[in-house]
């Protein structure tokens, strides 16, 4: 088995098949750039750092920001090409720089051209090949963001295509997934990453009024030059979000951090998130992601390190499995998993299909609607990120090519659009699924429980493994393509859906758990996979 720690080899970053090169670019508008840092020398490994007491946002600086030394470096080599520095933020290790094309192709080795990919109306600006920087500047640079500027990810929601079997309001679901009784995740904060779309404060009045709740406090935060741009496609996914965490956990506030979709938009508004020490959020739900393979290197690793912050900062990340099934909706036959789901400090969240009668749930197996192409739930074995010691006991496949990797989801809840979500967007009542729901709706039940746990929960892995089937609805019927269901965790609905009340007193009675604790129940179960 291999199990060494593993990266695949994303060589370059190619463009998706049909692809048409249009030339080089060549604007004379300057372009900004994002440079990411390694932590300090002196930082302990991420697997190290404590998961409480935590480092306050105004410590982790002093323990894990960038090397002072490195920013010099870097802003000498930024200077010796004319770039100009609009920005440093040494706790979260980033320097900003604007420059022009030349200027930027010099200084980080590249050549930027102009690309359409298939279907899209307008070209993005981007390059094939990795940047490349002086060999003595090399090691401190984890990744130079903002000169790529394809998509990269895509929303995880799905508007149902037939009259779906059943519907539910957010709050009912709260009662059928047993969200904890006395709580409503006040003096909590709840962040949505949003790469796209936007809200009116007026449509989200209207329905919270028609729920009968109260409308929550809701922020909407700049991030990179992404705004709150209501009246397109993405509004299904930024409402989605805003309904589900408003109605779940009515207490909290909400900042919804909107970036642009690309590699440098996602990157800072995960970290200023994490960072964000006026709205100090507790729980990130991440609703948006693509496929491992899609992603460059640099990409990966800045955005892992910005999931790392978050954990050490002791904030909780959900992240949507994705809808396209154990493929992730690509098309070579093979599985994937998404990210950033599949990385170890996000909570990956499924989907299942869930029926119910008056306030009980009667049935819930893997949502798998691929037969009428409505979705299925994401899942399998990351080839990126080796098996954590939290998950070592769970029972998770090999990769198909025989890594050891980190399993994925990690818990479930109702995504099917036939059993979906009745929300409002841009003041439409739309019936909607996806695993998209599932992040916001485990964020705002761990908003809930911080709230009465007086702590933030941080980074639940090692908890949520070590509690086991108590307070999950084990999901044991469907597939998702490559991988069935099975008792205990499987790479379609992970753990299961919450039993919210079971999950808090688990949680209450921890004290809290040490980074890695071993699962419960280790080698206990008996975990079927099949191949397609």
């Amino acid at each position: 088995m291999n199990t060494s720690a593993h990266r695949v080899a994303h060589a370059g970053h190619p463009f998706p098949a049909g692809t048409r090169y249009l030339g080089p670019h060549r604007s004379h508008t300057p372009l900004g750039v994002t440079v990411v840092l390694r932590r300090m020398g002196r930082a302990p490994a991420p697997a190290a750092w404590p998961q409480s007491p935590r480092w306050p946002r105004g410590e982790f600086g002093a323990h894990c920001g960038a090397d002072p030394a490195d920013i010099e470096r870097v802003r000498a080599h930024a200077r010796t090409h004319g770039l100009v520095e609009t920005g440093c933020d040494s706790h979260r290790r980033v320097l900003h720089f604007k420059g022009s094309v030349d200027a930027l192709q010099h200084a980080f080795g590249v050549q930027l051209g102009r690309y359409r990919t298939p279907g899209a109306r307008r070209y993005v600006v981007g390059h094939t090949q990795a940047p490349v920087l002086p060999p003595g500047l090399a090691p401190s640079v984890i990744a130079v963001l903002g000169l790529d500027r394809r998509p990269v990810a895509k929303p995880h929601f799905r508007k149902a295509l037939a009259t779906p079997n059943q519907t539910y309001t957010p709050p009912q679901m709260g009662q059928l997934y047993n969200f904890p009784a006395n709580t409503d995740g006040s003096g909590q904060c709840v962040a949505l990453i949003e790469l796209g779309g936007g809200f009116r404060k007026t449509d989200l009045t209207t329905y919270f009024a028609a729920l009968g709740i109260a409308t929550p406090t809701v922020t909407a935060v700049s991030v990179a030059g992404g705004k709150n741009r209501p009246g397109g496609a993405a509004d299904a996914e930024v409402m989605l979000d805003i309904e589900m965490v408003g109605a779940l956990a009515p207490g909290a506030t909400i900042a919804v951090y909107f970036a642009p979709n690309t590699d440098q938009g996602f990157y800072e508004a995960i970290s200023q998130a994490a960072h964000d020490a006026t709205r100090k959020p507790s729980v990130i739900s991440i609703s948006w992601g693509g496929p491992e393979d899609s992603w460059s290197a640099p990409s990966l690793a800045a955005m892992q390190s910005a999931l790392e912050d978050a954990a050490a900062l002791g904030v909780t990340v959900t992240a949507a499995a994705g809808d396209g099934g154990s493929g992730d909706g690509e098309s070579d036959g093979q599985p994937h998993v998404d990210f950033p789901a599949s990385s170890p400090y996000a909570l990956a969240c499924g989907g299942t299909t869930l029926t119910a009668s008056a306030s009980a749930i009667t049935g819930e197996t893997v949502w798998n609607e691929t037969a009428g192409n409505e979705g299925a739930t994401g899942g399998g074995v990351s080839v990126d990120y080796a098996l954590p010691a939290w998950q070592q006991g769970a029972g998770v496949p090999q990769a198909p090519n025989g890594f050891a990797g980190r399993g994925v989801p990690d818990v479930a809840g109702d995504a099917d659009p036939l059993t979906g979500y009745q929300v409002s967007v841009d003041g439409q009542v739309e019936v909607i699924g996806g695993t998209s729901a599932v992040a916001p709706l485990w964020a705002a039940l761990l908003a809930r429980c911080n709230q009465s746990l007086g702590r933030a929960a941080g980074d639940v892995h090692a908890a949520l493994y070590q509690i086991g089937e108590s307070a999950f609805n084990d999901i044991t019927q469907g597939n998702n393509g490559s991988y069935a269901a099975g008792p205990g965790w499987d790479a379609c609905t992970g753990l299961g859906s919450p039993n919210g009340q079971a999950l808090l007193a688990a949680l209450a009675a921890q004290n809290p758990p040490a980074a890695g604790a071993p699962p419960a129940g280790s080698g206990k179960h008996h975990h079927k996979h099949k191949h397609a």
